[in-house]
């Protein structure tokens, strides 16, 4: 009898993959994902602590070594603590998504045309108040579905700046004072639709999704459907537990870069750039990129030095914060290659940095 060629491929670390035992598209995810997952846990852990060696090491640092630990294990935490919640309440949304809405339900009522769907989707994150870090995984749940990779991209990036909490704390900090809040909203929406119609025109969109995460979505089209309400539960708490561990090894290894790098770059330096219309642009883009703080609370975090920096400093935070930092990058990439992440980093550093200076020019 012929031999089956995927036979050696029917078990990866003890997990069954053969069609039989295939129930779920999150078989093919568990399988793949664990030692890539502890690979780079360990990786993050072994830059921050070559971040930590090179501090120590510094002869101008103040601070002893046994102070920047203490610090940098404050700084990880805090990003830990204050991403998770946001996170559980993205996967269970991913969840009611893959699983609970009738397959096309949400889908196919966008618009066919590409401008028209991609602005309408740009605007999902009025319903759906969650930050940058939890949208991780409800755009998980939208590639799930079948959504494209342009349109997912449109959502994630206009969605943690939509969120009506969001707008409400940016107010509430600027008011509408030199047009902060006018400027932060309309230029994340501006950038959402372009990021998603230049990876619309990607020849091969599905080339830029993680092998692991695209075979799960596959599986998952294959298995679409209705089903009784058993299966569907036992789904769903594979999808919590493959999804949480995922995003919470990814979180922890940003959390733990990020904290290093804010040891070992004074804020100091930054601030002392605050008064130049160009340099304090980049430098509030790259305090936004190396702090990682929440969508929904950024806005009081840099209010702080509100009279230091000129309003386009202020809306290049804002925007890049909100969208893609040290935390975005590692959770983005249980989803995304490395390529697609490295082009959306170039895209969204260059449009805050140039929105921040055409904001500085206007006011």
């Amino acid at each position: 009898m012929a031999r089956n060629p995927d036979a050696s491929r029917d078990t990866v670390a003890g997990h069954d993959l053969s069609p039989e035992a295939a129930a779920t598209p999150d078989s093919f995810r568990a399988a793949a994902a664990p030692a890539r997952r502890i690979i780079a846990l360990a990786v993050a852990l072994a830059a921050a602590a070559g971040f930590l060696a090179v501090r120590w090491a510094n002869p101008l640092s103040d601070a002893t070594p046994g102070e920047d630990l203490s610090d940098w294990l404050t700084l990880s935490l805090s990003v830990l603590v204050e991403s998770f919640p946001f996170v559980v309440l993205g996967i269970v949304i991913a969840i009611v998504l893959r699983h609970w809405l009738p397959p096309g339900l949400l889908l196919n009522r966008l618009p066919r045309r590409g401008i028209p769907r991609r602005a309408v989707i740009s605007l999902f994150g009025i319903l759906l108040p969650v930050c940058e870090c939890g949208n991780v995984p409800v755009t998980r749940g939208f590639l799930d579905r079948g959504m494209s990779v342009g349109d997912a991209l449109t959502f994630l990036i206009a969605a943690p700046v939509v969120n009506p909490v969001t707008i409400i704390t940016t107010w509430q900090a600027f008011g509408w004072q030199n047009g902060v809040l006018v400027a932060r909203v309309g230029g994340a929406l501006l950038l959402a639709n372009l990021v998603g119609w230049l990876f619309s025109l990607h020849p091969e969109p599905r080339s830029l999704l993680v092998p692991a995460f695209a075979a799960g979505c596959d599986a998952s089209h294959a298995h679409a459907g209705g089903g009784r309400m058993l299966r569907r539960l036992r789904e769903s708490g594979d999808t919590f537990r493959s999804e949480t561990a995922s995003m919470l090894l990814a979180l922890v290894a940003g959390g733990a870069i990020a904290g290093a790098i804010q040891v070992f770059v004074p804020r100091s330096t930054l601030v002392a750039l605050g008064g130049d219309p160009l340099w304090g642009v980049v430098a509030l883009t790259v305090l936004a990129f190396i702090v990682s703080v929440c969508s929904t609370v950024d806005a009081f975090f840099i209010l702080a030095v509100g009279s230091t920096f000129l309003p386009g400093a202020l809306v290049a935070f804002l925007l890049l914060g909100a969208i893609l930092d040290v935390r975005m990058l590692a959770l983005l990439r249980t989803t995304f290659r490395w390529r697609l992440l490295g082009w959306l980093l170039a895209i969204v550093v260059l449009f805050s940095i140039t929105t921040g200076v055409v904001v500085n020019a206007l006011v």
